[in-house]
């Protein structure tokens, strides 16, 4: 059996293995030369503001500043490996007719599904544990000097892309099962890969577990106040900062607007908005996550998802018991 699950998908295993190959090529190279700018390692910088830092983080910026935006490309690639393994994988047995012979045969119905299921489950994990692999080892200049957990850090590295995967092969495993088609299953389980990871990282992530807050009155010296916000006031630069603001002397978080009108007030006055904030007894505040919460939020946000890749594909298994027509 394993020879025919072989011969029916060795196109889709190829192809995504070459795709993910190619990736890893690609951020090899790319890497070595970001590497290549921190000769001690860019650890060696974290914090340091030496000439020889100074001028490698802007070499960073300079030459590598797209990184974010091309990592950002990478976020479909689980999706891709594991819905293209997924949508044909009962679909394509209805479409053609040969679920009459392929479910007839000495290997009883349910055996073919499990060992179907766990040998292309099983792959696109793999696949993603390979893409992930690269992207954090290209990444770690990145990770070391801004943290993991911005967008094209956090959904790309550890063991959420495998997640990913395993929901995008059961979103359109079980896509394929109830209408029989692939393309169409392909595209409903598009939609709903992306509409969970937009409500997951939008919601569910920041509140996996209660945030940190830090709270200290406003400095009549602060000459980089912002009436939208206090900036850089975290414990650590690797934090995950959620929200920020002022509260005036009881506590009371003031909205954008009454900050605003603070500063109006103080050009008013002829003063500096933070003496001018500073006389009223104004505060700062900043609602964050650690940066050490990175591996408890990634083993969270893996367990929603594999957890309803297996749900899907306990629908599957209670589809395909029910003779299909």
């Amino acid at each position: 059996m394993t020879w025919v699950i072989w011969r029916q998908h060795r196109a889709e295993v190829l192809a995504l293995g070459l795709l993910v190959a190619a990736i890893g090529a690609f951020l090899l190279a790319v890497g070595l030369s970001m590497r290549s700018l921190f000769p001690d390692g860019a650890a060696h910088c974290a914090g340091v503001l030496t000439d020889a830092c100074s001028t490698a983080i802007r070499r960073l910026n300079d030459e590598h500043g797209y990184a974010s935006k091309m990592l950002s490309l990478f976020n479909l690639v689980p999706f891709l490996i594991g819905a293209f393994l997924g949508a044909p994988l009962v679909a394509r047995e209805l479409e053609t007719g040969t679920w009459q012979f392929a479910w007839t045969q000495a290997v009883p119905r349910m055996r073919w599904l499990a060992v179907k299921l766990a040998a292309l489950g099983t792959v696109s994990a793999a696949l993603a544990v390979a893409l992930s692999s690269s992207i954090t080892w290209f990444r770690q200049p990145l990770d070391v000097l801004d943290g993991r957990f911005s967008a094209d850090a956090f959904d790309l590295e550890g063991l959420v892309p495998a997640g990913y995967a395993l929901f995008a092969f059961a979103a359109a495993t079980a896509a394929g099962t109830l209408l029989r088609r692939s393309l169409p299953a392909f595209a409903v389980a598009l939609g709903a890969f992306a509409a969970l990871r937009v409500f997951v990282a939008g919601w569910l992530r920041p509140n996996f577990q209660a945030p940190r807050t830090i709270t200290e009155p406003v400095a009549a010296t602060d000459v980089d106040l912002d009436p939208g916000g206090p900036r850089g006031m975290t414990a650590d630069r690797l934090d995950w900062t959620l929200v920020s603001g002022y509260a005036d002397s009881s506590g009371r978080h003031l909205s954008v607007v009454e900050a605003v009108q603070m500063d109006s007030a103080a050009r008013r006055a002829g003063m500096e908005l933070s003496a001018y904030m500073h006389e009223r007894g104004v505060q700062k505040w900043v609602q964050y996550h650690p940066a050490d919460r990175f591996w408890a939020f990634q083993l969270m946000e893996t367990a929603i998802f594999a957890g309803l890749a297996a749900a899907l594909l306990g629908v599957v298994v209670w589809r395909i018991k029910r003779r299909v027509h």
